[in-house]
């Protein structure tokens, strides 16, 4: 006899279970805290236990709502992006500078909720929070009134979506070394400069490139190089649209 295939859930299609508690427990005030234990005390300090605490609700009156951990995490990802401003699709003509602004926009969030880059490998069906939809949904949008076919409006969104997580994933890594140093950027910059001066001198191509990086603001940099590195990509895609230069 084959195994009963086991239901697939989510708390993105879940009906809400019927409140117990006096006072009610909103799925609203979960995600809030968890936003806030999130933010204080980073991604390791989130567990089912602790949050009921912070909530004045025992673990188990949590599950009212959500079924696991990895669903508390999936609700404070999206609501992290809820601010999130999309671009507007009645402006076709301005769809490169509309992308590079929305994935400046997400990177904001990640870079003031920087637990978001470790919670995204796990929490794998973040994606279908309303918020993450709400944005890939209007990009999508923008890149078909800017001439793209379906497919290569969805190549354009998945590389636009790898980019802008995996550098910023990189980006929080270093921030979060430099806030365990103690240092602040510039003086944490100028020490790992020397380290990497040093490191780098058998490798000519490397070391050049270290070499103009010397001069340079730590802080504006990283904002500039996200930007030029994001503009590489959205002209890459150029050829891909219908009427575009590569057609």
């Amino acid at each position: 006899m084959a195994a009963k295939t086991q239901e697939f859930s989510s708390v993105w299609t879940r009906p809400e279970r019927p409140r117990r508690e006096q006072p009610a427990l909103s799925r609203e005030q979960i995600v809030a805290e968890a936003l806030a234990l999130l933010d204080t005390e980073g991604y390791d300090a989130l567990s089912m236990r602790k949050l009921g605490t912070r909530l004045n609700a025992g673990a188990t009156s949590l599950y009212t709502h959500v079924t696991n951990k990895d669903e508390i995490l999936e609700l404070a990802i999206d609501e992290a992006f809820r601010d999130v401003r999309t671009p507007d699709s009645d402006a076709p003509e301005n769809w490169r500078d509309e992308m590079v602004r929305l994935g400046s926009a997400v990177r904001a969030a990640i870079l003031s909720h920087p637990w978001i880059s470790i919670a995204m490998t796990g929490a794998g069906l973040a994606y279908l929070g309303p918020n993450l939809l709400r944005i890939s949904n209007a990009l999508l949008g923008l890149l078909a009134a800017a001439g793209f076919d379906d497919r290569a409006a969805d190549r354009g969104a998945n590389v636009f979506w790898s980019y802008v997580l995996g550098a910023t994933s990189g980006e929080t890594a270093m921030l979060t070394t430099i806030a365990r140093s103690g240092m602040d950027e510039k003086e944490w910059f100028a020490q790992f400069m020397a380290t990497a001066e040093q490191a780098t001198q058998p490798y000519p191509h490397i070391a050049r490139r270290y070499d103009v990086y010397r001069s340079l603001d730590p802080t504006q940099s990283r904002e500039d190089f996200f930007e030029d590195e994001l503009r590489l990509i959205v002209d890459g895609l150029e050829p891909r649209r219908i009427g575009g230069t590569g057609k």
